[in-house]
């Protein structure tokens, strides 16, 4: 049995497929700093009510401080490592972009040293679709390929993201450790990020105010259920670490979505129908950092671990907002990014 490593374990990604690795046999250690811009008391939650009960344990540990990080993994021994721990969020890297120094340059070297120095067999880490950068609508009718053009940032958290994908391919030349990269679009579901739209979106609908569409609604996105996420890792995980590419480095980058992009202006009307509410919609000019399209051809993925679940999106919300209720009854105001 495998001893694997998820970083970011108190996170929206990182709990759910702490618990799935977890419920597919694997043993199963986490760790998170239990820090950031939105509320503490859900990173402890997801903890509590995911991962306990399966027995995944979570320690606290800022990977940026170099010494803990390798004490940590020289404690352990972990077989394979899913990085997941990262600071998140396009808006407030516009805001904060020492925050993602610390946590997504500094952090992610920490992570790429103490893999090679400890013998980890494999390395999955996660990317983001944001590296593709902007693209008219019409640009990529069958989605972003992983081939595609990296190399103008629209955002310095998606900077930071191609950073990780370039010192992940070095250290696998240098150094031989294998690497995947995990290019997500769009990630949504229960326990989810309060600063993410489709949150903002529900609670703004759930007490009646109006909601602020930028790019006037027309921006699309991949969205992809957390199921959907969990069922690829866990396959991609199985599948293990991947043979040598073409220059012979056992690196791979694989998009994680499903090419069914959506306005948000039609997102938003298929939360309506699920929360039985009406929206007020206001529409706004694109703001700084955003893309207007992203769509994820899933080729390569599906080549690699076969067909993976879809979850329709009038599904998926639907389960966003069940779980919503049931977190917080009564809608409250709250500091978020719509």
């Amino acid at each position: 049995m495998a001893h694997l490593l998820v970083t970011g374990a108190a996170g929206f990604i990182g709990a759910h497929a702490a618990a799935a690795l977890a419920r597919a046999g694997h043993r199963v250690t986490g760790c998170d700093s239990f820090n950031g811009y939105y509320p503490v008391a859900l990173k402890h939650a997801r903890v509590s009510e995911l991962l306990a009960p399966l027995g995944v344990p979570v320690e606290r540990l800022d990977l940026s401080d170099m010494a803990a990080t390798q004490a940590f993994f020289s404690r352990h021994g972990f077989d394979a490592v899913l990085h997941l721990a990262a600071q998140a969020g396009v808006r407030h890297s516009v805001q904060a972009p020492m925050d993602y120094v610390q946590s997504n340059l500094l952090g992610f070297g920490a992570v790429l040293e103490a893999c090679r120095r400890h013998g980890v067999q494999h390395l999955l880490y996660a990317s983001s679709s944001s590296v593709y950068g902007r693209r008219d609508n019409d640009a990529a009718p069958t989605g972003f390929r992983e081939t595609d053009r990296t190399d103008q940032p629209a955002s310095f958290y998606a900077a930071t993201k191609q950073a990780n994908e370039a010192m992940a391919r070095a250290t696998a030349a240098v150094h031989g450790l294998p690497v995947t990269g995990l290019r997500f679009f769009t990630v949504y579901g229960p326990w989810g990020r309060p600063d993410m739209a489709y949150w903002s979106f529900a609670q703004r609908l759930r007490r009646g105010e109006p909601l602020q569409l930028f790019g006037r609604g027309e921006l699309r996105r991949d969205f992809t259920f957390i199921d959907d996420v969990t069922d690829a890792l866990v396959r991609l995980v199985a599948r293990g670490a991947p043979p040598a590419d073409a220059e012979g480095v056992p690196s791979a980058l694989f998009n994680v979505g499903h090419h069914h992009p959506v306005r948000v202006v039609d997102f938003v009307r298929t939360l309506e129908a699920v929360l039985g509410c009406e929206a007020r919609i206001e529409f706004a000019p694109l703001q700084a950092g955003d893309v207007p399209d992203t769509s994820a051809d899933p080729t390569r993925l599906i080549e690699a671990i076969g067909p993976w679940h879809c979850t329709p999106l009038h599904d998926g919300l639907s389960a966003f907002a069940q779980w919503l209720q049931r977190w917080e009854s009564v809608p409250r105001p709250m500091l978020v990014a719509a």
